[in-house]
């Protein structure tokens, strides 16, 4: 009996043992927020890319394909130090017909689908309101997985859409 009442009386380990049961957690948080601190980061080269591209497009009077690799590639260095390879980016011109119904004018895209010639765009209500309207639609979907895949096991893809109108012209248009 003696010796279980020295043990209980004696404080020598309890910062020891108190650091052994905080301590994972503590290491699990750390590696938690850093995880979610590279998605949030991912996420915002997402946005920047996808606003940035059609800023440049939105510049042009006129734009042709050269042009739209040369921006695409701008996108992807905007995304790095990320990989590129799950980053999409898809630019258009849409303008409002007779009707004020958005078509497209042309689209081009590294990654994704263009979207067809002269099909129907959704655009925000209020944003084409004259006939011959014109708005350029940058979009961009990045797909990002987390190298520790500890709290976030899976890939999360966000995907970005920025309206813009030309700054130059009415309307961007697209030679070859």
């Amino acid at each position: 009996m003696g010796l279980f009442r020295r043990l209980a009386r004696d404080k020598r380990g309890v910062s020891a043992v108190e650091f052994a049961l905080i301590a994972p957690v503590l290491i699990a948080f750390y590696f938690g927020l850093a995880e979610l601190t590279q998605a949030m980061m991912a996420e915002r080269r997402a946005s920047h890319t996808a606003s940035s591209v059609g800023d440049l497009v939105a510049q042009s009077t006129q734009i042709n394909n050269a042009t739209l690799t040369d921006i695409f590639s701008i996108g992807k260095t905007i995304i790095s130090p990320f990989p590129t390879s799950t980053l999409k980016m898809r630019v258009s011109s849409v303008v409002a017909d007779a009707s004020l119904s958005p078509k497209v004018a042309w689209s081009s895209a590294d990654g994704m689908t263009p979207l067809n010639t002269g099909a129907t765009a959704t655009v925000p209500s209020g944003l084409l309101t004259v006939a011959g309207d014109s708005v350029i639609i940058s979009e961009a979907s990045y797909s990002y997985d987390s190298p520790v895949d500890f709290f976030v096991p899976q890939a999360v893809t966000f995907n970005k859409v920025f309206y813009l109108r030309p700054r130059k012209s009415d309307t961007v248009v697209k030679v070859n």
